[in-house]
């Protein structure tokens, strides 16, 4: 026999393993299907759009009649939290959540994203839609690319050394001072994005509503406050508005297994094993915007948020069924375990190809 001949009996079997994973996501995808929970919520979310509209109003009303004061910080923390909010609605907007419609979530996100935010729905898009394919896999992954910080070492061509390998070792006890700064960098990379020469999609309407929204933004908070007290409510809103969106989103995927660039892993258990949810009531729903079901979010990406908690029950037994670890922490332990990973890489980054971590995302080929 050839000696690169896969033997037949190889081949029934493997085909027997994928079909058989195959077929229990669709058993699954229909069992949800079948309890109503794919059903868009068409009052639920207008009622949010509504609820935010009226809150951001409230605070440029806050803004204009407080005037000149250092109480306006307070207002700038309010708004950075209301901002994280309406992001999470662009982001259900963007998943396809909300309308039946692609074009009317296409236009809700730009409106949501772009007019109320001042953020790129395409650069956002783009990037998101990467992750969502293949969480946690090396060179697929945008969200575990290696710049400032390291989430892994394969991509370091060298060793960190110096104040950069003294600051990566300690990448883990910074991660959450350096999320200060994030919010500045998702309107920087969006706004790179609208006006590089990638391919963007409705490009026009993106320019016209950024330019809208950050330069009424910024001239509106100008001509209220002195130059000092702006930059500070500047400051306050921009670092906040940062700290939420990486509080938020750092738990759902730091620190799980690492996919190799070469492993093949069916969809169900891509999704599964390499997602964290984070237990809690629904004041967790609310301050996560519904990431904290972040298992059945990668699983059903078009699930409206608010049936995220009732098809939880159901996947957790899917999973308990077939042998499939199912992770879930409170807030607090997903953070702990995101310092402890990005510390652990920092100190491998010394030397990257002696690297302890790569037994830890080889078990999932």
């Amino acid at each position: 026999m050839d000696m690169h001949q896969v033997p037949a009996t190889a081949v029934r079997e493997g085909t027997r393993v994928r079909d058989r994973v195959v077929s229990d996501f669709t058993a699954l995808s229909r069992t949800v299907e079948a309890a109503g929970l794919l059903r868009r919520r068409h009052a639920y979310y207008w009622t949010r759009f509504v609820v935010l509209t009226v809150l951001l109003a409230a605070l440029v009303a806050a803004l204009v009649l407080g005037g000149p004061s250092w109480w306006q910080l307070v207002t700038a923390a309010l708004l950075a939290v209301v901002l994280g909010q309406v992001m999470f609605l662009g982001h259900d907007a963007a998943h396809r959540q909300i309308f039946d419609s692609g074009r009317w979530n296409d236009w809700a996100s730009l409106v949501i994203a772009n007019l109320y935010a001042g953020m790129s729905y395409g650069w956002w898009q783009h990037k998101h839609s990467r992750h969502h394919a293949k969480p946690n896999q090396i060179g697929a992954d945008p969200d575990i690319g290696t710049g400032v910080l390291a989430f892994h070492t394969e991509d370091l061509p060298a060793a960190r050394t110096g104040l950069k390998g003294w600051l990566t070792q300690r990448q883990g006890w910074l991660f959450f001072p350096l999320l200060l700064l994030e919010g500045l960098n998702l309107h920087v990379s969006g706004v790179k994005t609208i006006f590089g020469r990638g391919p963007v999609k409705r490009r026009p309407v993106e320019i016209a509503f950024v330019t809208a929204r950050i330069g009424g933004y910024l001239a509106l908070v100008f001509w209220v406050l002195p130059v000092g007290m702006a930059f500070a409510f500047l400051g306050v809103q921009l670092g906040l508005f940062g700290l939420y969106m990486g509080a938020v989103f750092a738990p759902n995927h730091k620190g799980m297994p690492l996919v190799p660039r070469d492993a093949r892993v069916d969809f169900l258990r891509r999704q599964v094993l390499m997602s964290r949810n984070v237990r809690g009531g629904r004041l967790t729903d609310l301050f996560m915007g519904g990431l904290n079901y972040q298992i059945e979010h990668h699983l059903f990406p078009s699930m409206p948020r608010p049936h995220l908690r009732q098809v939880q029950p159901t996947v957790r037994a899917f999973c308990a069924e077939r042998g499939i670890p199912y992770t879930e922490t409170s807030l607090l332990e997903s953070y702990g375990i995101v310092v402890r990973h990005l510390n652990a890489v920092g100190l491998a980054a010394r030397d990257p190809f002696q690297c302890p971590l790569t037994e830890q995302y080889r078990s999932v080929r």
